[in-house]
């Protein structure tokens, strides 16, 4: 085993493109994979958007049963045989949020002695209040709240507090740990983003938008991204420019729903669903404006990916200012109207596009240096 990488397990529900998941894969892409390999503890059978490319890189992935409560005393069990058959992971990273309290109490027994909670969420109360009274996707609704009423377990059970900013870290946390918290940034390879005029182009006579003003939002349909408003938003930007498109990029349980609603305010037409797309570098060169008015974030790695491809981004106040790093970014109150977002929106819709690698560099967004950072954490506990 002379000379064999250090490896870390890295515990996530599904390996596809969600935000928590594209920001560990760029780590992973990044770090130096003859000292560290990364393997996966994931929560669902099914195929993740990232499996093949995470077994190339050298990666193993095991699967756990869905943690739920009717099968909670089966999962604890599952979790105990796991750790038992591998006591060689001396470090548990573990991104599940509140439910890290679970899986790193369990590796504590097993006397794991690197177990990390990584907070990637900022679930606002009052968020969960609409979502509750709207009760469109109660499932998901559900498993918010119970992250935000066992919470309070993950600080016994972890021994480091990671998260993506300050707020997020607060909301997993508390405020009193702030100084024990590492704000791990979702840093990403900014080159890949870098605004082209001609790619532009390229890209808006590929989805056929030339000659459009062209909104975007790149995002999961549920809750959380807050489609329902996104599209009465756009839905007040035709009524006073006819030339706009909405360009929504993901999937989720929502979108019938969301396609209901465009179909009702009669815009339906005006919108391109795109569903779930592994060209997002590409597709964010053909936006005018990024629109995000999602109820609650972490830090979100969109937004960072938005601001290094020169995109202005109109946004919720509920995301951390921290995300700000290139003056790019115009934050919105949820209890503004659908009229006065849409004026906002078409404010900020005429500019020109600038590269912006070097604020994405300047803000500590670069992915090399954080990965190698993140390396040296690691290596610290081996070496």
């Amino acid at each position: 085993m002379e000379n064999q990488p250090f490896r870390i397990l890295q515990v996530l529900t599904i390996m596809n493109l969600g935000g928590a998941e594209t920001m560990i894969m760029n780590y992973y892409r990044n770090i130096d994979r003859t000292k560290l390999q990364f393997d996966f503890l994931l929560h669902r059978e099914e195929k993740g958007h990232f499996d093949d490319e995470i077994i190339a890189l050298g990666g193993k992935i095991y699967r756990m049963p869905a943690i739920s409560p009717k099968n909670y005393f089966n999962y604890k069990k599952a979790l105990n045989d796991f750790f038992d058959e591998h006591p060689e992971y001396k470090i548990v990273h573990s991104h599940l949020n509140a439910l890290s309290s679970i899986i790193l109490g369990i590796a504590k027994k097993k006397y794991v002695p690197v177990r990390i909670a990584h907070s990637h969420l900022a679930v606002e109360p009052f968020a969960l209040k609409k979502i509750f009274k709207k009760n469109t996707d109660i499932k998901a609704t559900i498993k918010d709240s119970i992250q935000s009423l066992i919470k309070g377990g993950v600080p016994k059970s972890a021994s480091h507090y990671f998260s993506c900013g300050i707020k997020a870290g607060d909301w997993l946390f508390g405020k009193k740990n702030r100084d024990k918290v590492l704000v791990i940034n979702n840093a990403i390879d900014s080159s890949k983003f870098t605004f082209s005029s001609f790619l532009s182009k390229k890209k808006k006579e590929e989805l056929g938008i030339t000659g459009k003003k062209v909104i975007g939002h790149v995002g999961r349909f549920n809750e959380q991204k807050n489609h329902f408003f996104l599209v009465n938003i756009f839905n007040e930007i035709l009524k006073k420019d006819k030339n706009c498109i909405l360009v929504l990029v993901g999937s989720g349980n929502l979108q019938p729903s969301i396609e209901e609603e465009a179909k009702r305010l009669k815009i339906y037409e005006s919108i391109k669903f795109l569903g779930l797309r592994t060209d997002i570098p590409e597709i964010l060169q053909s936006f005018d404006l990024f629109l995000f008015p999602s109820l609650y974030e972490g830090l979100p790695v969109t937004l960072i990916e938005a601001q290094a491809c020169g995109l202005r981004i109109v946004t919720t106040n509920t995301v951390t200012s921290e995300v700000d790093i290139t003056n790019l970014i115009t934050f919105k109150s949820l209890e503004d109207s659908y009229e006065d977002w849409a004026y906002t929106v078409l404010e900020r819709i005429n500019y020109t596009r600038e590269n912006t690698n070097h604020l994405i560099e300047k803000g500590g967004y670069d992915i090399f240096e954080n990965a190698r950072n993140l390396q040296t954490f690691y290596l610290n506990y081996y070496i």
